[in-house]
């Protein structure tokens, strides 16, 4: 008898790719009537994704948080809860790394599960310090001396200005028609052209991967402030040199108010293997797996279990111990349906602002009307 095969679509690179597909060759032992493929697209392909004709197509979709709204809303994506693992969606939240397994909820029911936790951290050389910095002042000490690098392309530009916001004690887009309020957008923005000017011009187009790679292999950077961090960057033979991973610079409220990224794993409401998507969806996100097959295929499990293992950590110049407080106090982005659209659009305007090509008082008024424009029930 041929297998029940079940599609799915994540996004290109060994984090994304490589883990589902190690995990999928031992789901083979597991289950083996059924075959999983992946198929991957490109990271901005991933982030832009049309999951209306991605549903139509795969059974199984990794996919960003943010898109959930969205997909609950139009049915696109299966309800998890009452599927027969309920038991096992209780122990996933209790695994929960900061709000990563809330991240997928929506409606009151579970529309996807965390399969891989992120929020912008920090990294830097081990071998080039001894030390990180652990506040802003220190960050700037260090930027001035020609050692700092940091990603400010729009999407990564807007995600800083949310951390820094955040972190000062000011979440954005709590009230509605505002984004920030004038002070603390003065206030985060100051810091963070300070920072622009600081880091090599041609930052104003990097995204973490380029930063990590140049951390990676040039001697003459040592320390990113506020990055999304990869695992893979911290394992040995990776790349030439290991980069280490750690906690943002501390601000009013520690480490906390980074925004909350990840990925997370879906099934298709049009899935014609529904119980078997569902089934392999829910041993991916369990913390064996994640600990063992899903990470060693390059992965970064949205597992506590995978963040406590002293295995993982030992592998990875301890990236999950080495970050967990910020992701345990990291802000999540506003549940809209059309939150996306409002990212997409006024991210540009924040690199504008850092680059001096519009100034402060315009950034506020363009980041305002997309609030009022796209935030609205």
């Amino acid at each position: 008898m041929s297998p029940t095969i079940v599609r799915g679509m994540t996004w290109e690179h060994e984090r994304g790719y490589g883990s589902v597909v190690k995990a999928a060759e031992a789901y083979r032992s597991v289950a083996p009537d059924v075959e999983v493929q992946w198929e991957y697209r490109s990271l901005q392909a991933f982030a832009d994704q049309d999951l209306e004709s991605l549903v139509e197509q795969y059974d199984l979709l990794v996919i960003d948080h943010p898109h959930i709204p969205i997909a609950a809303e139009e049915k696109l994506f299966t309800p998890l809860n009452g599927r027969g693992f309920d038991t096992e969606l209780a122990t996933l939240a209790t695994q929960s790394v900061g709000r990563s397994h809330e991240s997928y909820k929506h409606l009151g029911q579970q529309w996807g599960l965390a399969l891989d936790a992120a929020a912008q951290v920090a990294a830097y050389r081990p071998d080039l310090l001894e030390s990180p910095p652990r506040n802003w002042d220190e960050v700037m000490a260090l930027a001035e001396e020609g050692r700092v690098l940091w990603p400010f392309k729009p999407v990564d530009a807007y995600s800083s200005l949310i951390t820094i916001a955040a972190g000062l004690g000011e979440d954005p887009m709590a009230t509605a028609g505002v984004f920030l309020s004038e002070e603390m957008l003065t206030r985060a923005m100051e810091l963070l052209v300070r920072l622009a000017r600081l880091v090599p011009a041609d930052n104003a187009g990097f995204n973490p991967i380029q930063v990590a790679d140049v951390l990676a292999e040039s001697d003459i950077f040592a320390y990113s402030p506020l990055l999304f961090g990869y695992t893979n960057y911290s394992r040995v033979g990776y790349r030439s040199k290991r980069v280490q991973y750690t906690d943002i610079p501390s601000s009013t409220r520690g480490v906390a108010g980074s925004l909350l990224g990840g990925a997370g794993i879906a099934v298709s409401s049009r899935s014609r293997v529904m119980d078997a998507a569902i089934a392999h969806a829910f041993w991916l996100a369990s913390g064996p797996v994640q600990e063992g097959s899903y990470y060693d295929g390059g992965g970064q499990p949205g597992n506590a279990v995978a963040w406590e293992s002293a295995r993982t950590n030992s592998d990875s110049l301890d990236f999950f111990t080495g970050t967990r407080a910020t992701l345990e106090g990291a802000y999540m982005r506003p549940r809209f349906a059309t939150y996306i659209e409002l990212q997409n659009a006024v991210s540009p305007f924040v690199t504008s602002a850092l680059l001096g090509e519009i100034t402060i008082t315009e950034l506020r008024e363009r980041l305002d009307a997309g609030v009022a424009e796209w935030l609205v029930r």
